[in-house]
């Protein structure tokens, strides 16, 4: 390795663990659980509350048409809804519905308990605490837009 990559190093290594813990998250996901573009929508609409189409593609990374099929599905499945922006009658806001809620927990419950029995089996309580730490820092560096 060169030294020009160097700093690039850390920035490989976490990329990789969050791959690869993603990549086995995944596993924990029954046939029934919503998609992960689903699971990610609820996300949004549970932690920033009601959104526009617009602003949830945005968040989203996606382009608007992108998230058309997956917020159908969501309303139909009764997930999410939709109602009108009170401040301007022509967009609509969408959010989480209790049903959506109920969904979202389960599914990150089921995912939660996996990674914390790991974590507890594989992981010092040091660890754990440097893990949980981490954690609060991929978040932040996941809300930045460009570098």
């Amino acid at each position: 390795m060169s030294e020009e990559s160097q700093p690039a190093l850390p920035a490989i290594v976490v990329r990789r663990g969050v791959v690869g813990l993603s990549r086995r998250l995944r596993l924990e996901r029954t046939a029934a659980s919503p998609t992960a573009l689903e699971l990610s929508v609820l996300g949004h609409l549970h932690r920033r509350g009601p959104v526009t189409p617009g602003d949830l593609a945005a968040a989203e990374r996606v382009q608007p048409q992108s998230l058309t099929r997956t917020l159908t599905n969501l309303e139909a499945r009764g997930l999410m809804l939709r109602e009108p922006d009170p401040a301007d009658g022509r967009r609509s806001l969408l959010a989480i519905t209790d049903s959506g809620l109920v969904a979202l927990r389960g599914e990150m419950q089921q995912r939660d308990s996996w990674l914390a029995a790991a974590m507890a089996a594989q992981l010092t309580s040091t660890e754990i605490e440097l893990l949980r730490l981490a954690g609060e820092l991929m978040e932040r560096l996941a809300d930045v837009t460009s570098a």
